[in-house]
């Protein structure tokens, strides 16, 4: 299982942008804008996210249990456990969602958006983009196993060649 812990780091890391600043911190007008446009979105789009990980996630998981000779029992509650901690992981993540749109959309915008998505194409764009990052996620996953090990071995010979590795 270290080369699915391994994986999922990798994900997590490529996911990841760059944390706020103190100076980052958006006006109680613009965070109440993107309040605003949180309470639009659809309300089950973290189950939908959690539900998109996991299918873009889970054959990997099942290929590492079939080779690790895990039956399908255990394999039964690793996937419950799995769909439980995604669904904690990211309604907590949710919370912060607000204040990192608020810092990266005017308070104009934010309303902009808002409007949007209460229009036809707007309520399709919820509806959709999951599943299209859905798709999107399942075509990354089996390339992720290769950016590892290109990273791994790029990081090793910059490393060998300047005398911190033998």
């Amino acid at each position: 299982m270290g080369r699915l812990r391994a994986l999922l780091v990798v994900v997590l890391l490529a996911a990841g942008g760059h944390p706020a600043s103190a100076d980052d911190t958006p006006s109680p007008e613009a965070v109440a804008a993107a309040k605003e446009l949180f309470a639009v979105l659809s309300p089950d789009m973290t189950a939908q996210l959690a539900g998109r990980i996991t299918n873009a996630f889970w054959p990997t998981v099942v290929e590492r249990a079939r080779a690790d000779k895990i039956d399908d029992a255990t394999v039964a509650e690793l996937r419950k456990e799995f769909d439980r901690i995604q669904q904690a992981f990211l309604s907590d993540a949710m919370k912060e969602a607000p204040a990192i749109y608020a810092r990266h959309f005017t308070v104009g915008e934010l309303h902009e958006l808002s409007a949007f998505y209460r229009t036809p194409t707007g309520a399709k764009a919820l509806r959709e983009i999951p599943l299209v990052m859905g798709e999107f996620s399942t075509l990354l996953v089996p390339r992720l196993q290769d950016v590892q090990r290109d990273t791994t071995e790029a990081f090793n010979k910059v490393l060998r060649e300047r005398g911190y590795v033998k």
